[in-house]
Protein backbone atom coordinates (compact mmCIF):
# COMPACT_ATOMS: atom_id res chain seq x y z
CA UNK A 1 0.00 0.00 0.00
CA UNK A 2 1.37 3.15 -1.34
CA UNK A 3 0.68 6.69 0.47
CA UNK A 4 1.76 10.25 0.11
CA UNK A 5 3.77 12.27 3.05
CA UNK A 6 5.20 15.54 1.77
CA UNK A 7 5.41 14.58 -1.76
CA UNK A 8 7.00 10.86 -0.97
CA UNK A 9 5.60 7.75 -1.93
CA UNK A 10 6.12 5.71 1.54
CA UNK A 11 4.97 2.13 0.98
CA UNK A 12 3.88 -0.34 3.74
CA UNK A 13 2.57 -3.94 4.30
CA UNK A 14 1.68 -3.85 7.97
CA UNK A 15 -1.66 -2.21 9.18
CA UNK A 16 -0.15 -0.98 12.30
CA UNK A 17 1.94 1.36 10.76
CA UNK A 18 -1.10 2.40 8.17
CA UNK A 19 -2.71 3.18 11.66
CA UNK A 20 -0.35 4.74 13.15
CA UNK A 21 -0.17 7.21 10.28
CA UNK A 22 -3.61 9.30 11.77
CA UNK A 23 -3.15 11.79 13.91
CA UNK A 24 -5.56 12.53 16.92
CA UNK A 25 -6.49 11.17 20.22
CA UNK A 26 -5.10 8.20 20.02
CA UNK A 27 -5.47 7.95 16.32
CA UNK A 28 -9.08 6.92 16.40
CA UNK A 29 -10.44 5.99 12.97
CA UNK A 30 -14.17 5.26 12.15
CA UNK A 31 -14.58 1.76 11.12
CA UNK A 32 -10.90 0.37 12.70
CA UNK A 33 -10.77 -1.03 16.09
CA UNK A 34 -6.91 -1.17 17.90
CA UNK A 35 -6.34 -3.50 20.70
CA UNK A 36 -2.39 -3.68 22.14
CA UNK A 37 -1.43 -5.67 24.82
CA UNK A 38 1.85 -7.78 26.07
CA UNK A 39 1.35 -10.58 28.62
CA UNK A 40 3.35 -10.46 31.81
CA UNK A 41 7.10 -11.16 31.34
CA UNK A 42 6.50 -11.64 27.98
CA UNK A 43 9.41 -10.28 25.49
CA UNK A 44 6.47 -10.04 22.15
CA UNK A 45 3.78 -6.85 22.26
CA UNK A 46 0.58 -7.71 20.55
CA UNK A 47 -1.98 -5.54 18.39
CA UNK A 48 -4.52 -6.17 16.91
CA UNK A 49 -6.44 -4.24 14.28
CA UNK A 50 -9.65 -4.77 12.99
CA UNK A 51 -11.07 -3.04 9.47
CA UNK A 52 -15.02 -3.49 10.74
CA UNK A 53 -16.10 -1.85 7.27
CA UNK A 54 -16.44 0.23 4.14
CA UNK A 55 -15.55 3.00 5.57
CA UNK A 56 -12.33 1.61 7.98
CA UNK A 57 -11.17 -0.11 4.31
CA UNK A 58 -11.00 3.00 2.85
CA UNK A 59 -9.23 4.95 5.35
CA UNK A 60 -6.59 2.46 6.01
CA UNK A 61 -6.61 1.27 2.04
CA UNK A 62 -6.91 -2.15 3.41
CA UNK A 63 -9.46 -4.58 2.98
CA UNK A 64 -11.84 -5.32 5.96
CA UNK A 65 -10.35 -8.19 8.73
CA UNK A 66 -8.36 -8.88 11.80
CA UNK A 67 -4.48 -7.77 11.17
CA UNK A 68 -2.36 -8.97 14.34
CA UNK A 69 1.19 -8.12 14.52
CA UNK A 70 3.96 -9.40 16.67
CA UNK A 71 6.69 -7.37 17.59
CA UNK A 72 9.58 -8.79 19.47
CA UNK A 73 13.35 -7.39 19.34
CA UNK A 74 14.70 -11.31 20.12
CA UNK A 75 13.81 -11.95 16.59
CA UNK A 76 17.14 -9.98 15.82
CA UNK A 77 19.20 -11.50 17.97
CA UNK A 78 20.14 -15.26 19.25
CA UNK A 79 18.56 -15.96 22.32
CA UNK A 80 17.49 -19.49 22.02
CA UNK A 81 14.14 -18.49 24.69
CA UNK A 82 13.40 -16.02 23.12
CA UNK A 83 13.11 -17.35 19.81
CA UNK A 84 11.40 -20.45 21.19
CA UNK A 85 8.87 -18.06 23.19
CA UNK A 86 7.99 -16.17 20.24
CA UNK A 87 7.42 -19.25 18.18
CA UNK A 88 4.74 -20.30 20.97
CA UNK A 89 3.07 -16.67 20.66
CA UNK A 90 3.07 -16.97 16.84
CA UNK A 91 1.66 -20.36 16.94
CA UNK A 92 -1.31 -19.38 19.51
CA UNK A 93 -2.17 -16.27 17.41
CA UNK A 94 -2.21 -17.69 14.20
CA UNK A 95 -4.12 -21.15 15.77
CA UNK A 96 -6.44 -18.61 16.97
CA UNK A 97 -7.01 -17.23 14.00
CA UNK A 98 -7.54 -20.31 12.10
CA UNK A 99 -10.23 -21.36 14.59
CA UNK A 100 -11.99 -18.15 13.90
CA UNK A 101 -12.56 -19.09 10.77
CA UNK A 102 -14.04 -22.58 11.94
CA UNK A 103 -16.37 -20.97 14.37
CA UNK A 104 -14.95 -22.50 17.21
CA UNK A 105 -14.73 -21.14 20.75
CA UNK A 106 -11.06 -19.81 21.50
CA UNK A 107 -9.48 -21.60 24.60
CA UNK A 108 -7.56 -19.37 27.23
CA UNK A 109 -4.42 -20.28 28.59
CA UNK A 110 -6.64 -21.08 32.13
CA UNK A 111 -8.72 -23.20 30.33
CA UNK A 112 -5.52 -24.83 28.62
CA UNK A 113 -4.10 -25.21 32.20
CA UNK A 114 -7.42 -27.05 33.38
CA UNK A 115 -7.29 -28.98 30.07
CA UNK A 116 -4.34 -30.24 30.94
CA UNK A 117 -4.75 -31.54 34.03
CA UNK A 118 -7.47 -33.27 32.85
CA UNK A 119 -5.56 -34.62 30.47
CA UNK A 120 -3.11 -36.04 33.04
CA UNK A 121 -6.22 -37.95 34.76
CA UNK A 122 -6.50 -39.90 31.37
CA UNK A 123 -4.99 -43.13 29.98
CA UNK A 124 -2.75 -42.87 26.90
CA UNK A 125 -5.89 -44.17 24.67
CA UNK A 126 -7.89 -41.26 26.09
CA UNK A 127 -5.24 -38.74 26.56
CA UNK A 128 -4.82 -39.23 22.27
CA UNK A 129 -8.47 -38.82 21.89
CA UNK A 130 -8.52 -35.80 23.97
CA UNK A 131 -5.83 -34.08 22.37
CA UNK A 132 -7.45 -33.29 18.91
CA UNK A 133 -6.11 -30.15 17.17
CA UNK A 134 -8.84 -28.80 15.24
CA UNK A 135 -7.41 -29.60 12.23
CA UNK A 136 -7.03 -33.54 12.56
CA UNK A 137 -7.98 -34.36 8.94
CA UNK A 138 -8.10 -31.24 7.57
CA UNK A 139 -6.39 -30.51 4.40
CA UNK A 140 -4.08 -27.07 4.55
CA UNK A 141 -1.98 -25.75 1.78
CA UNK A 142 1.13 -23.38 2.76
CA UNK A 143 2.40 -21.54 0.26
CA UNK A 144 5.66 -20.00 0.44
CA UNK A 145 6.08 -16.93 -1.89
CA UNK A 146 9.48 -15.04 -3.05
CA UNK A 147 12.32 -15.53 -4.69
CA UNK A 148 14.62 -18.13 -3.05
CA UNK A 149 17.44 -17.02 -4.99
CA UNK A 150 17.36 -13.16 -3.52
CA UNK A 151 17.99 -13.24 0.56
CA UNK A 152 15.50 -10.16 1.49
CA UNK A 153 12.44 -12.22 -0.40
CA UNK A 154 13.27 -15.98 0.39
CA UNK A 155 11.45 -15.97 3.85
CA UNK A 156 8.56 -18.16 2.51
CA UNK A 157 10.48 -20.56 0.30
CA UNK A 158 12.88 -21.37 3.46
CA UNK A 159 9.82 -21.17 5.86
CA UNK A 160 7.79 -23.81 3.05
CA UNK A 161 10.98 -25.80 2.59
CA UNK A 162 11.02 -26.72 6.29
CA UNK A 163 7.57 -27.96 6.89
CA UNK A 164 6.31 -31.31 7.93
CA UNK A 165 4.59 -32.14 5.19
CA UNK A 166 1.46 -34.98 5.88
CA UNK A 167 -0.63 -34.99 3.36
CA UNK A 168 1.04 -37.78 1.17
CA UNK A 169 0.97 -40.17 4.24
CA UNK A 170 -3.12 -40.88 3.28
CA UNK A 171 -2.11 -42.02 -0.12
CA UNK A 172 0.99 -44.15 1.36
CA UNK A 173 -0.77 -45.66 4.41
CA UNK A 174 -4.84 -45.43 3.46
CA UNK A 175 -7.46 -43.27 4.15
CA UNK A 176 -8.21 -41.98 7.24
CA UNK A 177 -4.16 -42.07 8.69
CA UNK A 178 -3.86 -38.60 9.46
CA UNK A 179 -7.12 -37.97 10.82
CA UNK A 180 -6.68 -40.96 13.27
CA UNK A 181 -3.18 -39.81 14.26
CA UNK A 182 -5.21 -36.32 15.05
CA UNK A 183 -2.60 -34.69 11.69
CA UNK A 184 -3.95 -32.65 9.10
CA UNK A 185 -3.27 -33.14 5.67
CA UNK A 186 -0.95 -30.36 5.16
CA UNK A 187 0.77 -29.97 1.85
CA UNK A 188 3.21 -26.93 0.91
CA UNK A 189 4.34 -25.60 -2.89
CA UNK A 190 7.04 -22.67 -3.70
CA UNK A 191 5.30 -21.33 -6.75
CA UNK A 192 8.73 -18.86 -7.40
CA UNK A 193 7.73 -15.51 -9.19
CA UNK A 194 7.09 -14.48 -12.45
CA UNK A 195 10.60 -13.64 -14.14
CA UNK A 196 11.22 -17.44 -13.55
CA UNK A 197 8.11 -19.34 -14.50
CA UNK A 198 6.13 -16.81 -16.73
CA UNK A 199 3.32 -17.44 -14.62
CA UNK A 200 1.23 -15.23 -11.63
CA UNK A 201 1.19 -17.33 -8.55
CA UNK A 202 -2.60 -16.82 -8.53
CA UNK A 203 -3.00 -18.73 -11.74
CA UNK A 204 -0.11 -21.43 -10.53
CA UNK A 205 -2.19 -22.12 -7.13
CA UNK A 206 -5.73 -21.74 -8.58
CA UNK A 207 -4.30 -24.60 -10.65
CA UNK A 208 -3.21 -26.54 -7.32
CA UNK A 209 -6.18 -25.62 -5.21
CA UNK A 210 -8.75 -26.93 -7.81
CA UNK A 211 -7.03 -29.90 -7.83
CA UNK A 212 -6.06 -30.35 -4.61
CA UNK A 213 -8.91 -28.81 -2.96
CA UNK A 214 -7.37 -27.55 0.72
CA UNK A 215 -10.17 -26.49 2.99
CA UNK A 216 -7.67 -23.69 3.79
CA UNK A 217 -4.58 -21.95 2.53
CA UNK A 218 -1.72 -19.77 4.57
CA UNK A 219 0.57 -17.75 2.19
CA UNK A 220 3.97 -16.73 3.39
CA UNK A 221 5.86 -13.90 2.55
CA UNK A 222 8.36 -10.97 3.23
CA UNK A 223 7.21 -7.43 3.62
CA UNK A 224 7.95 -3.88 3.62
CA UNK A 225 7.75 -1.69 6.08
CA UNK A 226 7.56 1.91 7.16
CA UNK A 227 9.88 1.84 9.74
CA UNK A 228 13.37 0.62 10.01
CA UNK A 229 13.06 -0.91 13.46
CA UNK A 230 10.07 -3.16 12.39
CA UNK A 231 12.81 -5.25 10.16
CA UNK A 232 13.25 -8.70 10.66
CA UNK A 233 11.19 -7.93 14.39
CA UNK A 234 7.54 -7.90 13.41
CA UNK A 235 4.93 -10.77 11.99
CA UNK A 236 1.89 -9.75 10.76
CA UNK A 237 -0.99 -12.23 10.79
CA UNK A 238 -4.10 -11.49 8.59
CA UNK A 239 -7.19 -13.25 7.46
CA UNK A 240 -7.75 -11.03 4.35
CA UNK A 241 -4.49 -12.87 2.01
CA UNK A 242 -2.10 -11.02 0.45
CA UNK A 243 -1.49 -9.06 -2.77
CA UNK A 244 2.03 -10.16 -3.67
CA UNK A 245 4.80 -7.30 -4.05
CA UNK A 246 2.24 -4.50 -3.58
CA UNK A 247 4.49 -3.17 -0.58
CA UNK A 248 7.44 -2.50 -3.21
CA UNK A 249 4.49 -1.26 -5.95
CA UNK A 250 4.95 -4.53 -7.81
CA UNK A 251 1.28 -5.15 -8.09
CA UNK A 252 0.25 -8.84 -8.64
CA UNK A 253 -2.73 -10.56 -8.77
CA UNK A 254 -4.46 -11.20 -5.22
CA UNK A 255 -4.24 -14.43 -3.13
CA UNK A 256 -7.78 -13.89 -1.79
CA UNK A 257 -10.67 -16.29 -0.51
CA UNK A 258 -12.36 -14.47 -3.70
CA UNK A 259 -9.56 -15.68 -5.80
CA UNK A 260 -8.65 -18.72 -4.68
CA UNK A 261 -12.28 -20.21 -3.66
CA UNK A 262 -10.95 -20.25 0.27
CA UNK A 263 -10.20 -18.86 3.08
CA UNK A 264 -6.68 -17.30 2.94
CA UNK A 265 -4.57 -16.37 5.65
CA UNK A 266 -1.35 -14.46 5.58
CA UNK A 267 1.73 -14.67 7.81
CA UNK A 268 4.56 -11.86 6.53
CA UNK A 269 7.40 -10.34 7.87
CA UNK A 270 9.26 -7.14 7.09
CA UNK A 271 12.37 -7.45 5.42
CA UNK A 272 12.90 -4.19 3.46
CA UNK A 273 12.23 -0.68 3.91
CA UNK A 274 11.93 2.31 0.97
CA UNK A 275 14.79 4.90 0.93
CA UNK A 276 12.47 7.29 0.79
CA UNK A 277 11.03 6.32 4.05
CA UNK A 278 14.30 6.56 5.33
CA UNK A 279 14.94 10.21 3.57
CA UNK A 280 11.98 11.10 4.69
CA UNK A 281 12.41 9.89 8.45
CA UNK A 282 15.28 11.66 8.54
CA UNK A 283 14.38 15.24 7.41
CA UNK A 284 11.49 15.02 9.14
CA UNK A 285 13.89 14.90 12.53
CA UNK A 286 15.42 18.16 11.72
CA UNK A 287 14.45 21.79 12.85
CA UNK A 288 11.52 23.07 10.05
CA UNK A 289 13.95 25.72 9.86
CA UNK A 290 16.32 23.37 8.03
CA UNK A 291 14.09 21.84 6.03
CA UNK A 292 12.80 24.91 4.67
CA UNK A 293 16.11 25.97 3.72
CA UNK A 294 15.80 23.80 0.38
CA UNK A 295 12.03 23.79 -1.20
CA UNK A 296 11.41 21.54 -3.42
CA UNK A 297 14.30 18.75 -2.36
CA UNK A 298 10.93 16.48 -2.26
CA UNK A 299 10.53 16.22 -5.57
CA UNK A 300 14.29 16.42 -6.36
CA UNK A 301 14.73 13.22 -4.24
CA UNK A 302 11.37 11.44 -5.24
CA UNK A 303 12.59 9.83 -9.06
CA UNK A 304 15.82 8.73 -7.76
CA UNK A 305 14.86 6.72 -4.21
CA UNK A 306 11.29 5.87 -4.62
CA UNK A 307 12.39 2.38 -6.37
CA UNK A 308 15.10 1.41 -3.74
CA UNK A 309 15.13 -0.38 -0.50
CA UNK A 310 17.15 -1.14 1.69
CA UNK A 311 17.98 -4.64 4.14
CA UNK A 312 19.82 -4.97 7.12
CA UNK A 313 23.21 -6.54 6.07
CA UNK A 314 22.36 -9.54 8.48
CA UNK A 315 19.47 -10.56 6.42
CA UNK A 316 20.64 -13.78 6.06
CA UNK A 317 21.16 -14.54 9.47
CA UNK A 318 17.49 -13.08 10.01
CA UNK A 319 15.70 -14.93 7.75
CA UNK A 320 17.47 -18.17 8.66
CA UNK A 321 16.01 -17.38 12.22
CA UNK A 322 12.72 -16.00 10.89
CA UNK A 323 11.72 -18.96 8.76
CA UNK A 324 12.93 -21.17 12.06
CA UNK A 325 10.23 -19.29 14.20
CA UNK A 326 7.71 -19.32 11.44
CA UNK A 327 7.86 -23.10 10.78
CA UNK A 328 8.00 -24.37 14.37
CA UNK A 329 4.81 -21.64 14.93
CA UNK A 330 3.40 -23.52 12.12
CA UNK A 331 3.97 -27.03 13.52
CA UNK A 332 2.84 -26.03 17.26
CA UNK A 333 -0.45 -24.41 15.76
CA UNK A 334 -1.28 -27.60 13.82
CA UNK A 335 0.53 -30.55 15.03
CA UNK A 336 0.80 -29.68 18.69
CA UNK A 337 -2.28 -27.76 20.31
CA UNK A 338 -1.11 -28.14 23.88
CA UNK A 339 2.15 -25.84 23.64
CA UNK A 340 0.45 -23.00 21.89
CA UNK A 341 -3.42 -22.66 23.51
Amino acid sequence: MARKENNFEVRTDLAVEQRERFPGDGGEIAGVALREWRESGSAVKMSEVQILDEHGARAMGKPKGVYLTLEADGMAGNDEEEMEEIAREFAMQLRRLLLREQNEAQITPKELDGLKEFQGSKSEKAKNKENRTGFEGKRILVVGLGNAFVTPDALGPRTAGNLKVTRHLDGQFGKGFCQERNLPLLSAIVPGVMAQTGMESAEILRGIVRETKPELVIVIDALAARSVRRLGTTIQLTDTGIHPGSGVGNHRHGLTRESLGVPVFAVGVPTVVGATSIVHDTISSLEAWEIEEKPGWEEKLEPELRNLYVTPPDIDERIQRISRILCDGIHQALFEPETCL
